[in-house]
């Protein structure tokens, strides 16, 4: 073994770990000297749509599996489901030293990224600067000021993968083998697909690279080696995650999969997203300036300048005399001028231009790898505005079309400029200063700082305005919009200039042995974490928190209070504002009621489909209805099959509606109707008397099966989230309608506890055939996904534990060396 040196292989980390944990708390001092925790809006929401599952976990010890509160039903698994990847979850706890949740994730995305820079042979104290430019940067914060937290934690993980692919290609497997086993289970355990996708992209990407390297010097053997040793690390990473990766695909199909009714025009049907939902946020093709100049296209949309009183807007408002005009104007003097609301991700000035100095003096196995990610990234982030590639890749890219938000993609460039950008800046301090290693620096700055240069110069050849803006504004208006536009472009250009000159004056003065390395490892961390703080400080402010404290988050309004006093089981509908659709944009009405809106990323694909062709347009005329004082809520048959009660508009005690019409839990129908398509049976449940009549889609249904008593009951004695039970009475045989969401994987129907087949009927709902006679009818939420999936899940998780530990203790009895290259 060999022996460890205290001040090379101890000393160095130590002070990374202090550092990172140093910047975290100062980033984030309201949290730590303050009493404050973060104030994110998704998460307030989740709060209230997983309130009900965790009062269930909490009062039986019971995992719920499924929401009963949001959109009139739906699993559970991306709400609020503990799996039994849990000890996994204790490992992370001890790596980010129990840090509060979620700004835990920052000081994980500095430690990961830390370890991937050393797996990549950067040198301690440069790669403590790199891993802080990872972790600072706008597009972390920012994620993680909206509460996208799963996000940000998947985020975190994902250079510690890349580090352990690494060492399995420079011959390090063992440790390879835990590392990649281990990370990949945290970083599955952040239950985040689509981050997962692009870091196969850029884990592909690495691959081919690989692959013609290790062909070319003829090691091709070595290669396939290193992919078993790394498929079996995913294997054990993947049982760890079982589970919820079962539950979330199966789940997926239903939501993102292919679209059971026909395409507007056609009969085709669609697969994934839709396109216009997808590419709903894209990035201009300018945009990507921001990585290296902030302002570029004038920051935050939430930014007014007439906020400003010094600004060129606000002058001219205030020299109009009008306070009208001021009133009407005042909404069109956002400071940004691209195409879809945003926020900047800023990379760095100084991470750019070491970017050059990568591209510059890395190996080109690493520019090869790097430099197309980051081009691929940044088309995919253009979208729509790059139709011809992106709605290819779009159609052809597997698994592509699952996924919303393509500016989400600039995570690859994040990733990738501070990894190539500190492999460069490593080889040029290897190497030191001749003349080709001077010029090629001098290039490198004036391709950063040129460019910066240029923008500072020249910013006037940019037109500052949205595409038809110019129209609609007063021309007086217009130029003192564009002159406070241009005029922070060109004061972040002079910003960028300033600190990538700074970075290159030390470089070339460390290279000149003109400064002691302390010095110039302590100067560069400094300026580092200074450039991205205060541009994050723009978007991440004492606003962004909020006293802790041990009250929840909503309060009820005396209407909910009123409508709480009624103890049987029904739905209520949100409709302040007039809009249905504001409905599905909230979860305070689930916190304290069974709700059919919510607020949710991925709901049912036939529910959403049943919202905007039935639920919202009857909610519409209803409203019209109430408005003129004669609403006949028995005409709203979608309305009342959800089992909707009661419609709140407002907080007042009597600011909501009961609906006397309301079909209740469950009913028999007198008439069932047959049709040979999902489109039919959505066309037709619209116009039903949803009271008396169902549409099944399923022309075996037999009908003749079915008769109907008049003085049938059928009734609810027992309900949690995943399990209802019903007595019924009926003289004849008949089909039951149940108000509860149809899902097909997990639900178990029992008559009398034999088990019978379950049916979909008025596209959304449960029905059942049921035998005349007095019968016991329960309804057993066991999806496989859960049973099975979390035994698979907990045990792997336990072997990725051994299997790591195991891993490290072997390369310590081997020598303490970790660098590679």
């Amino acid at each position: 073994m060999k022996k460890i040196s205290f001040a090379k292989d101890v000393l160095p980390h130590g002070i990374a770990i202090a550092t990172f944990l140093i910047v975290t708390i100062l980033f984030f001092n309201p949290a730590f000297f303050e009493n404050k925790a973060l104030n994110q809006l998704d998460i307030v929401q989740w709060e209230g749509s997983s309130k009900s599952m965790r009062d269930f976990r909490e009062q039986t010890g019971e995992e719920p599996l499924w929401s009963e509160t949001m959109f009139s039903g739906m699993p559970g698994y991306l709400v609020n489901v503990k799996w039994g990847n849990v000890v996994v979850g204790h490992f992370k706890n001890i790596l980010a030293l129990n840090l509060p949740h979620p700004i835990c994730n920052i000081y994980l995305a500095f430690f990961s990224y830390y370890i991937m820079l050393i797996a990549f042979g950067v040198r301690p104290y440069l790669a403590i600067g790199g891993a802080i430019a990872f972790g600072l940067s706008s597009y972390m914060i920012i994620g993680l000021s909206v509460g996208h937290s799963a996000r940000i934690g998947a985020i975190a993980f994902m250079p510690v993968v890349m580090a352990g692919i690494h060492l399995a290609f420079s011959g390090r497997t063992i440790l390879a083998f835990g590392v990649t086993a281990a990370a990949l289970a945290l970083h599955f355990r952040e239950n985040h697909l689509q981050m997962t996708y692009y870091l196969m992209l850029i884990v592909a990407a690495y691959g081919i690279v690989q692959f013609v390297i290790f062909l070319r010097e003829k090691r091709i053997g070595e290669y396939f080696k290193s992919i078993v040793i790394l498929a079996t690390a995913v294997v054990i990473a993947v049982g760890s995650f079982f589970g919820p990766m079962w539950a979330v695909t199966e789940y997926t199909r239903y939501t993102r999969g292919e679209s059971e009714l026909n395409a507007p025009g056609g009969t085709e049907k669609s697969t994934g997203l839709a396109k216009s939902f997808a590419f709903q946020y894209n990035y201009a093709i300018l945009e990507p300036f921001t990585l290296l100049i902030p302002n570029f296209y004038g920051g935050s949309s939430q930014n007014l300048l007439v906020q400003d009183p010094e600004s060129n807007v606000s002058k001219a408002l205030a020299a109009t005399g009008s306070k009208e005009t001021f009133n009407q104007l005042a909404y069109y003097s956002g400071a940004y001028w691209g195409p879809a609301t945003s926020m900047p991700y800023y990379a760095g000035a100084i991470i750019v231009f070491f970017f050059s100095v990568g591209i510059a003096f890395a190996d080109k196995k690493f520019v090869w790898w790097l430099v197309p990610i980051c081009l691929l990234a940044m088309m995919m982030s253009w979208g729509s505005n790059f139709k011809s590639f992106n709605y290819f890749i779009f159609d052809h890219l597997p698994g592509y079309n699952k996924f919303r938000s393509v500016t989400f993609t600039v995570v690859m460039i994040i990733f990738s400029m501070p990894l190539l950008g500190m492999i460069g800046v490593e080889k040029v301090l290897g190497e030191g200063m001749n003349k080709q290693n001077r010029k090629k620096l001098l290039i490198a700055l004036g391709a950063t700082g040129g460019l910066c240069l240029i923008f500072l110069l020249f910013a006037g050849i940019l037109n500052f305005m949205r595409e038809g803006m110019d129209e609609q504004l007063p021309p007086w208006f217009s130029k003192a919009l564009a002159d406070d536009r241009k005029a922070l472009l060109r004061g972040d250009a002079f910003r960028s200039l300033a600190f990538i000159a700074f970075a290159f004056v030390i470089l070339y003065l460390e290279l000149w042995k003109k400064i002691t390395p302390p010095a110039f490892y302590a100067l560069l961390i400094f300026m580092i974490t200074m450039d991205l703080a205060v541009v994050d400080n723009r978007y991440f402010t004492k606003e962004n928190y909020k006293r802790k404290r041990g009250a929840a988050s909503f309060v009820a309004t005396e209407a909910d209070n009123e409508i709480l006093k009624d103890k049987s089981y029904y739905r209520v509908y949100n409709i302040q504002g007039g809009d249905p659709r504001n409905a599905f944009l909230e979860a305070r009405s689930s916190y304290f009621h069974h709700s059919v809106g919510g607020y949710h990323a991925v709901k049912l694909r036939r529910y959403q489909d049943l919202a905007d062709s039935c639920l919202f347009p009857q909610t519409n005329t209803m409203i019209q209805g109430l408005q003129q004082g004669k609403a006949d809520f028995s005409a709203f048959g979608v309305i009342n099959m959800l089992n909707i009660k009661y419609l709140i508009y407002g907080p007042e005690r009597n600011n909501f509606i009961p609906n006397p019409t309301a079909n209740g839990n469950a009913w028999f129908v007198q008439k069932v109707i047959t049709v040979n398509s999902p489109t039919a049976e959505l066309d037709k449940v619209c116009d039903l008397n949803t009271r008396h009549e169902a549409v099944i889609n399923d022309p075996a249904f037999n009908t003749a099966e079915i008769g109907y008593d008049s003085a049938a009951t059928i009734t609810l004695v027992e309900h949690n989230p995943k399990f209802l039970k019903y007595e019924s009475a009926s003289a004849a045989a008949g089909l039951a309608v149940f108000s509860e969401i149809y899902y097909p994987k997990g639900w178990v129907a029992t008559i009398d506890g034999k088990e019978v087949p379950l049916l979909r009927v008025n596209y959304v709902l449960r029905g059942l055939k049921l035998p005349a006679g007095k019968h016991t009818i329960s309804f057993t939420f066991e999806p496989p996904a859960f049973v099975t999936g979390n035994a698979i899940t907990t045990a792997f998780s336990w072997i990725v534990l051994l299997v790591l530990f195991g891993s490290i203790g072997w390369t310590i009895r081997r020598g303490p060396n970790f660098s590679v290259t």
